[in-house]
């Protein structure tokens, strides 16, 4: 799977939870959250491109290139998705569709990917989205590239912001994954939610934080 599929790793939010600044610069195990989500995805696809606004010099130690929105006001995560979407289809001509993950959720699942592409393209669908026991990840997903014309339109023109909303649009499907062992898209919001991924990556250690049904 690995060379055939972009990875567009989002990291434009604003934290505000965590007291402002860049969520995924905050410290896990020692090292930051983004380079655990980089761990998790680096080997499912390639390349990897970081979704961020403001001076990219911030992240220059990840080695990754760093789009920012091309819409004013920070519109929201569908913003992201829409800047690595187009940066793919100028870098990667003929590329299919790109995986979108936030830089806040450290336990991906090895298998994300194949699973999200094995569902997508027997369900003949344009986006196939992540879920646990349920609950939709919305950030988490498979998208067509071909859908970019319409996500500018829905941003610009009809001022959606919600990722579900644009999904329920479009030939959409989710994909559930199990939690044995803790949910694979657990994401840190918050203070105590970064003391509970510390409790996490200790008892299991870095290798086996993530969960795979």
């Amino acid at each position: 799977m690995n060379g055939t599929i972009p990875a567009i790793i989002l990291a434009g939010g604003r934290a505000s939870r965590l007291g402002g600044g860049d969520k995924c610069l905050r410290v896990l195990g020692g090292r930051p959250l983004l380079a655990h989500v980089i761990d998790a995805i680096a080997p499912q696809a390639s390349p990897l491109i970081l979704n961020a606004n403001g001076d990219a010099l911030r992240f220059a130690a990840f080695n990754l290139p760093v789009v920012a929105d091309d819409l004013p006001d920070q519109p929201g995560p569908l913003a992201g998705i829409l800047a690595g979407l187009d940066w793919v289809a100028a870098q990667r001509p003929g590329t299919e569709c790109a995986l979108s993950v936030p830089a806040d959720c450290p336990f991906l699942p090895p298998d994300l990917v194949v699973r999200l592409a094995d569902v997508r393209a027997r369900h003949d669908a344009e986006i196939a989205l992540a879920e646990s026991d349920g609950r939709l990840h919305p950030v988490i997903g498979l998208w067509s590239v071909a859908l970019r014309s319409d996500l500018r339109r829905a941003l610009t023109v009809d001022g959606l912001r919600k990722v579900e909303r644009f999904c329920d649009r479009r030939r959409s499907i989710r994909v559930n994954f199990g939690t044995v062992g803790g949910d694979p898209f657990f994401n840190i919001n918050t203070d105590a939610d970064l003391v509970a991924a510390e409790r996490r990556l200790a008892s299991v250690g870095p290798a086996a934080a993530g969960v795979s049904s």
